[in-house]
C-alpha cells in the first residue's frame, strides 16, 4: 500500500534538481534536459561521478539489508530521490516482508514516481510525504502516522546532507530526526567529501550552485560528528566501497563519499 499525503504540484523543469541529476548519474531516464546538461558538466569536471553514485547506491543496499537483519522492520528514508530498483523497501522487505517504509523528498517528480512505483509487499506498507529535510519535525509527524515510534526505526540519509549548508544546521537536523526515535534505532548515512580532490569538488559544487542548489562537501571529522552519541558499527566511517564489501559489487576502491551505520543506545 502506498500513501502520499500530498497533491502533486507543477514540476519545475527550468532549473536542475539534485535528485534528477542523480538519476542521470545512475543511467536513469527520469530527468529533464536541464538536469542532463548540469550533470554532464559535472561529469566533465569529475569523470568518476557515475562510479561514485553507484558506490553510494550499493552502500545503501548493503546497509539497509544489514539493519533489517538486526531485526529492524521500520524505515524512514529522507531524500528518497528517483526510484531506482531495487529501492530501499524492496531490499528490506526481501528480509522482512511485513516491513514498513516511509519515504520523504522535496521534488514533485519523486512523488509522481512514488505513486507509480513505490509499492511494497502485500504484508508491508510504503508511504510517501512531500517534505524537505529542513522540516524534520514535519517529517517525524508524518512518519508517526505510519510507523510505530515506540519500536526501533532505521533512519536513512543517503547523499542528502551535502544539500544542507552549515547555516541550516545539518547536525541539528539529524538530531531532530533521531531524537524521537527509540533505543535500538539505526542511522544509515552517506556524505560526499572534498578531501579526495578539493579543487575538483569546488568546481562541481559551483555547477550545483549555478543551478540554484547550494551544496557543501564535508571532511571525515564533520561526517563522523553526525554519529555522535551513537554506537558505530565496524569499520566506522569509511569510503563507501569499504563498508562491508560483498562479491559482485559494481564499484571498488576509493570513492569520495564517506558512509557509516550506527545504533542508538
Amino acid at each position: 500500500m502506498t500513501d502520499t499525503g500530498f497533491s502533486p504540484e507543477r514540476i519545475d523543469t527550468g532549473k536542475p534538481h539534485s535528485a534528477r541529476m542523480y538519476d542521470w548519474y545512475l543511467d536513469g531516464k527520469d530527468h529533464y534536459p536541464v538536469d542532463a546538461e548540469a550533470a554532464q558538466r559535472v561529469l566533465e569536471l569529475f569523470p568518476g561521478v557515475k562510479d561514485t553514485a553507484w558506490a553510494n547506491r550499493e552502500f545503501m543496499h548493503r546497509a539497509v539489508r544489514f539493519v533489517a537483519r538486526q531485526g529492524v522492520d521500520q524505515f524512514l528514508d529522507v531524500g528518497t530521490g528517483i526510484p531506482t530498483e531495487p529501492n530501499l523497501h524492496q531490499i528490506v522487505q526481501a528480509v522482512t516482508p511485513s516491513a514498513r517504509v516511509v519515504y520523504a523528498d522535496n521534488d514533485p517528480i519523486v512523488l509522481r514516481h512514488a505513486e507509480a512505483l513505490l509499492h511494497g509487499t502485500p504484508e508491508g506498507r510504503t508511504a510517501y510525504v512531500h517534505a524537505d529535510v529542513r522540516e524534520p519535525e514535519r517529517i517525524v509527524e508524518y512518519a508517526r502516522e505510519h510507523l510505530d515510534l515506540t519500536r526501533p526505526v532505521g533512519l536513512s540519509l543517503i547523499a542528502l546532507l551535502p544539500f544542507v549548508t552549515d547555516e541550516q544546521d545539518p547536525h541539528g537536523v539529524v538530531r531532530a530526526l533521531l531524537d524521537p526515535l527509540p533505543s535500538g534505532s539505526h542511522l544509515v548515512l552517506s556524505h560526499g567529501s572534498g578531501e579526495f580532490d578539493p579543487e575538483v569538488r569546488e568546481r562541481v559544487e559551483a555547477v550545483y550552485r549555478a543551478g540554484g542548489t547550494p551544496v557543501q562537501a564535508r571532511p571525515l571529522t564533520e561526517v563522523t560528528r553526525f554519529f555522535d552519541g551513537l554506537e558505530l558499527y565496524e569499520p566506522g566511517v569509511v569510503p563507501a566501497p569499504h563498508w562491508h564489501p560483498e562479491p559482485g559489487m559494481r564499484v571498488l576502491g576509493e570513492q569520495p563519499v564517506y558512509v557509516g551505520v550506527a545504533r542508538k543506545p
